[in-house]
């Protein structure tokens, strides 16, 4: 793969917010090639494949059309160990039996290892409990939640002994996108120069059938409006305006297991922007840390556009005015937001309509890291009491 170096960085701290970088050859050949360039960043599909063996891509997973699964799975490089966390329903209609067929289906042709487990298994609450790790739990299941699956298929990941772990939405319809996000995600850590690593992919269009033909929308209806308010919160703790904050919704994402095991995260639909709002807040000086290794080391945050356009499956204006809610919502409650600041995200939130006035956006519950857990013990645990659980070789 050949990719654009960073044209553009900023840096916070110890933490590195690199510009958007633009894939220039999705295969750029097999032979290692190092410095031919100033301008790109090439690796062979060697040193790519070394990584996807390290790797592990989490796909959270709800009520999803069995097609469009089969088709993500299709697109995964056939050594990236793939963890299907489902919180799709079991009835009337069992969703998830249909899921856990459509994964064998795939596994007796292709014979590739993966996991899978429900979010809403019991055995999740006596391994999670176990390990002391409750703040998940709503009683003694796993609240529902996009993010609350993602962290439980990064902790399957650590006890698997992985060193990266991306993210992949599941209702993507285009598997060659699925495919190119695996092998940015390696080749970006490749490129890395510390152990704490992210990258967050910047769909280049998000695509939509009108009329009679495809309309290549360049801006996603949530992102731009996340993107605006992290990048004012970055002018206004650095003094310089910036934009160059532009995945603050990337679903898909992949970080190193090192920062995945210091991140704090944020349940539902708010866990992608409060990854960066995080990073902000924990490295980049404005507030004391325990994470001294991470501050000697420094943060990377990568964004890479693509070349396969996103086609995904369309929400509806009320799941929009959620995302929204639950982005703003995270700015708004930032230890470095200040009242200024608070003020434009209100009127942003009453002038669409999704608050009105006097209402204060909702405080969410963090999720704490997952460092200090024994993912040994939940995944024994698991593999001996989940009704759920399904793994072939690992």
């Amino acid at each position: 793969m050949r990719i654009e170096i960073p044209r553009y960085s900023e840096r916070l701290g110890a933490l590195r917010i690199h510009d958007v970088q633009r894939v220039i050859e999705i295969d750029s050949g097999g032979l290692k090639s190092l410095g031919e360039d100033f301008h790109v960043i090439r690796f062979s599909s060697e040193e790519i494949k070394e990584i996807e063996s390290r790797m592990a891509i989490v796909l959270p997973v709800k009520n999803e059309k069995p097609n469009i699964l089969e088709g993500v799975l299709s697109g995964i490089p056939h050594d990236v160990l793939v963890i299907v966390v489902s919180n799709s329903s079991r009835a009337p209609i069992d969703r998830y039996q249909i899921e856990v067929d459509t994964m064998l289906h795939f596994y007796r042709f292709s014979r590739r290892s993966f996991i899978m487990i429900h979010q809403k298994d019991h055995a999740w609450g006596l391994a999670l409990k176990e390990v002391g790790y409750t703040e998940i739990l709503e009683g003694d299941t796993v609240r529902d939640g996009k993010g609350e699956g993602m962290v439980l298929g990064m902790i399957l990941a650590k006890a698997l002994g992985k060193d990266y772990v991306g993210f992949v939405d599941s209702d993507n319809y285009i598997p060659g996108a699925v495919y190119e996000y695996a092998k940015i995600y390696a080749s970006t850590f490749l490129s890395s120069r510390t152990p704490y690593a992210m990258v967050r992919i910047r769909w280049p269009y998000k695509t939509k059938f009108v009329g009679k033909g495809f309309y290549f929308r360049r801006r996603g209806r949530v992102s731009g409006i996340t993107n605006k308010y992290i990048n004012l919160l970055l002018g206004r703790l650095t003094r310089f305006e910036t934009d160059i904050v532009k995945t603050g919704n990337s679903g898909d994402h992949a970080m190193t297991m090192k920062l995945a095991e210091v991140m704090q995260f944020m349940g539902g639909f708010g866990i992608e922007p409060y990854e960066l709002i995080y990073l902000i807040e924990e490295f980049s000086g404005f507030k004391p840390t325990k994470y001294e290794d991470v501050i000697s080391k420094g943060v990377e945050v990568f964004q890479v556009e693509p070349r396969n356009p996103h086609v995904h499956e369309e929400r509806g204006a009320e799941h929009i005015k959620e995302m929204i809610l639950k982005s703003l919502s995270i700015i708004y409650h930032s230890s470095l937001c200040d009242e200024e600041l608070k003020e434009l995200i209100l009127d942003e939130l009453i002038t669409r309509g999704i608050l009105r006035p006097g209402e204060m956006p909702p405080k969410q519950r963090a999720i704490p890291p997952i460092g200090s857990i024994n993912a040994n013990k939940v995944l024994e645990i698991l593999a001996g009491h989940a009704e759920s659980f399904i793994a072939t070789e690992t």
